[in-house]
């Protein structure tokens, strides 16, 4: 059991590798456009429906600071731009600018492509096995999360 543990969690584990590959995959169709898998996300999300910042911090990956980061690249580049929040002025929205929405299209291709590639030659039943198993795992990362948030309690109890 220690060689598969060492494989799901270990420093260079499956997992990890897994993850840093597929950004690598995404990201490189994604370097004409001149963004990150991160910022490709945002740009997808916020393109499609009135966004804040808070609503999809935790979607791609990235908490409040980077967040603030991510909305600040994009705002550089021209492709989003913070408005104030129409329904509680002390928030702001992400509206995407003419320049992002040109970009969006493109962007569900580039994500479904590498998706294809990524499942290729699986089952539907594979795919929908991976899929809960995957479920699980995060679903147990999320309560690990919400264990060490309670007080007076450690990752061992």
């Amino acid at each position: 059991m220690d060689a598969t543990f060492a494989l799901a969690l270990g420093g260079g584990s499956l997992l990890n590798l897994l993850t840093r590959e597929l950004r690598t995959a995404v990201e490189n169709r994604l370097a004409p456009y001149d963004l990150t898998s991160q910022q490709a996300a945002l740009l997808l999300m916020a393109g499609r429906a009135t966004t804040r910042p808070a609503q999809v911090a935790a979607e791609i990956g990235t908490d409040t600071a980077g967040m603030t980061r991510l909305l600040d690249r994009l705002e550089r580049k021209g492709l989003v731009r913070r408005v104030r929040n129409p329904e509680d002025r002390r928030s702001v929205v992400i509206e995407v600018t003419d320049e992002g929405r040109a970009i969006v299209p493109h962007l569900p291709p580039i994500f479904g492509g590498v998706s294809r590639q990524l499942f290729q030659g699986f089952t539907a039943d594979e795919l929908e096995h991976l899929i809960a198993l995957l479920t699980r795992v995060r679903a147990n990362l999320q309560d690990l999360r919400d264990h060490e948030k309670r007080p007076g309690k450690s990752v061992a109890s």
